[in-house]
């Protein structure tokens, strides 16, 4: 599998689907599925039972997945595709729009 150009925490915009235009921080993401959760967006209805020590139960809002490639990663208020680089014999990510490096 290719290497993810998006990480957990970085700020990214949706370019395609509902929440289209819509910024927000990754929390989480699925490599196998391609997948990322971010943060306020994508919102589902989830039904969740209570559980032993858990009280809370109910109809509940939360981030459903995303696909990867319907997100953009966002540097100093713009989005960009990212790039690799080898700087001092490290592997770094660049923003393809500014040159710098994500970090």
């Amino acid at each position: 599998m290719a290497t993810l150009k998006i990480k957990v925490g970085d700020n990214v915009r949706v370019i395609a689907g509902k929440d289209k235009g819509k910024e927000g921080e990754v929390l989480k993401i699925d490599h196998k599925a391609g997948k990322v959760i971010v943060k306020d967006l994508n919102m589902i209805t989830k039904h969740k039972k209570q559980q032993g020590q858990d009280p809370t139960g109910g109809i509940q809002k939360v981030e459903g997945p995303i696909d990867i490639s319907n997100v953009m990663l966002v540097v100093g208020g713009k989005t960009t595709r990212v790039g690799f680089e080898v700087r001092d014999g490290k592997k770094v990510r660049i923003a393809k729009a500014t040159g710098e490096v994500i970090g």
